[in-house]
């Protein structure tokens, strides 16, 4: 059969042209089972773009597996593309004169075979001709509303920030991919998109070809997200308008209130370093002079809070992360609660922000146990040092584990013993971080344990340590006040980043458990007497 002939017979049908399928083994490319038109082949981008159309109707009997290639290649992507639309049979015909013969013999039992085909699709035409005005209605329909992306402001959106229909079929046909993300469906997301599909390959790879081609064919309009579902925890891409991904702006500029809180922070380390002033916060006013006493172990936890947080910032440059104004907590029981510093861009991926996470812990806790163990060995300057009680120990286990090991006997119950001031300074740079590690909500520990275990994982995470705080702060006003600033503060959502898939390397996975794991150890209690029976007993 000809090639014009083919198109007349397809015209005569009224578009209404059912093309069963013998195999589908590669969507790259499908040959028909009709006799007649065997010989032709068509480009899987021509066969699908006829169907949405509704003048081709494929009926396929191969699984959704056996149709996705195998494999993340983009050179294949190139040459389907350069395959589009159809071959005719006079070129096989060419190298296969027998087909010819076959065809001629055949065309008859084809002709019969595709009225068949012609009625089954009339007595079903009723119910595709009202079901097709339906779908035109839904692609219709301005995508602007749905859920919203985690840790996003809402916005009213207008027409101006809406996805035109338009532009979600560039999206569909020319940014995803076979050799990246098979889209199988759409919905409306934050006056974005939201696709479900199957992932291939990567989920870095796949994502920097997605973001390529949503670059080159539609510029820096919209930004892509690699995200897993959190009702079936499968990936979906999302692309959303820029425009909707504006930061909030505070009402009062961001560094006159950190310069505020800062202020507060120095008092409260000043103050927490003079025990005579600590009972009576009001005789502060007639004692200023007796401030200059807490210099000395204010400017010692301030140095610890200070590498912490530069920590963050170099780190953070390194990766592309912009952060803001840290805003330092004042605390009058430990000197202050650390900082709370916001990510102001979209973070890369879930590595990036595990270093930018841990890199504080890391550098507080390394300058906080060196001093700690320095003032364990050196004696105080003045030769009287800090009187405590040796059941003070028993607050941390790591600090008590490393007393009982440095101190050996002179560690006993019921005994004050003069120490280093050094050990108390550098024991609340420690607990200061060790505070900032507990993996709830936007805190250092909240994200790492988010990096590490994903955003379901550390979701749950931080509604059990809210709930151990909880407890505990019924016996300690410190917790109490932890869990009013988590649950206010820093409780979350962590916004989402550009590929959440990937985990991070396994290096830096143990690094961060390691900081979970020092900051525990710092937060629970020596739960074993001071006493050389015991420390011989094991």
């Amino acid at each position: 059969m000809s090639l014009l002939a083919a198109m007349n017979l397809r015209a005569s049908f009224g578009g209404n042209f059912a093309v069963p399928l013998s195999q589908c083994n590669s969507c790259a490319h499908v040959r028909l089972s009709y006799p007649a038109i065997a010989d032709w082949k068509f480009s899987s981008r021509h066969l699908l773009s006829d169907a949405f159309r509704g003048n081709l109707k494929l009926i396929c009997r191969v699984s959704e597996a056996e149709t996705e290639p195998e494999s993340n290649n983009e050179e294949e992507r190139e040459l389907n593309g350069e395959k589009e639309g159809f071959v005719p049979s006079d070129s096989v015909n060419t190298n296969n004169p027998d087909l010819g013969s076959q065809n001629v013999g055949d065309s008859q039992s084809a002709e019969s075979s595709i009225l068949e085909t012609k009625s089954l699709v009339n007595d079903g035409s009723d119910e595709t001709n009202e079901a097709q005005p339906k779908l035109e209605v839904v692609n219709d329909v301005p995508v602007a509303s749905g859920s919203p992306l985690p840790g996003v402001k809402r916005l009213e959106f207008d027409e101006s920030i809406r996805i035109p229909k338009e532009t979600i079929d560039i999206l569909k046909d020319q940014v995803f991919g076979f050799d990246t993300f098979f889209v199988t469906s759409q919905e409306p997301y934050e006056g974005g998109v939201l696709f479900k599909g199957n992932l291939r390959g990567q989920a870095a790879k796949s994502y920097e070809k997605i973001a390529r081609r949503l670059k080159d064919r539609l510029g820096d309009q919209f930004k892509l997200f690699l995200l897993i579902n959190p009702e079936d925890d499968k990936p979906v891409a999302v692309v959303v308008p820029r425009k909707a991904l504006q930061p909030d702006t505070a009402a009062v500029p961001e560094w006159f209130a950190a310069g505020a809180f800062g202020l507060v922070t120095i008092f409260t380390l000043l103050l927490r370093n003079v025990p005579a002033l600590q009972t009576n916060l009001l005789s502060v006013i007639d004692n200023v002079d007796l401030l200059k006493d807490g210099l000395s172990g204010a400017l010692v936890t301030a140095l610890i809070l200070g590498v912490h947080e530069i920590s963050h910032f170099l780190v953070a440059k390194e990766a592309g992360i912009k952060l803001g104004v840290p805003y330092f907590v004042p605390s009058w029981q430990i000197g202050s609660f650390g900082s709370i510093t916001r990510i102001l861009n979209i973070v890369p991926k879930r590595e990036d922000l595990l270093k930018v996470a841990a890199a504080g812990p890391v550098a507080g806790y390394s300058l906080g146990f060196v001093l700690l163990l320095l003032g364990f060995v050196l004696p105080p300057s003045d030769q009287l040092g800090v009187v405590v009680d040796s059941s003070v120990f028993h607050e941390s286990l790591l600090i008590g584990g490393i007393a009982k090991v440095l101190l050996g006997d002179v560690l006993k119950e019921g005994t004050p013993l003069s120490v280093n001031p050094l050990v108390i300074w550098a024991w609340a740079g420690l607990l200061i971080n060790a505070i900032n590690s507990i993996p709830a909500g936007e805190l250092d520990g909240g994200r790492i344990s988010f990096a590490i275990w994903g955003r379901k994982v550390s979701s749950r995470l931080t509604g059990v340590s809210i709930a151990l705080l909880g407890l505990s702060s019924l016996f300690s006003d410190v917790s109490f006040y932890w869990v009013v600033l988590i649950f206010f503060l820093q409780r979350g959502p962590i916004a989402p980043l550009s590929e959440e898939i990937s985990d991070p390397e396994d290096k830096y996975k143990a690094l961060g458990i390691a900081v979970l794991l020092i900051g525990l150890l710092v937060c629970l209690p020596y739960p074993f007497p001071f006493s050389s029976d015991v420390l011989n007993s094991f």
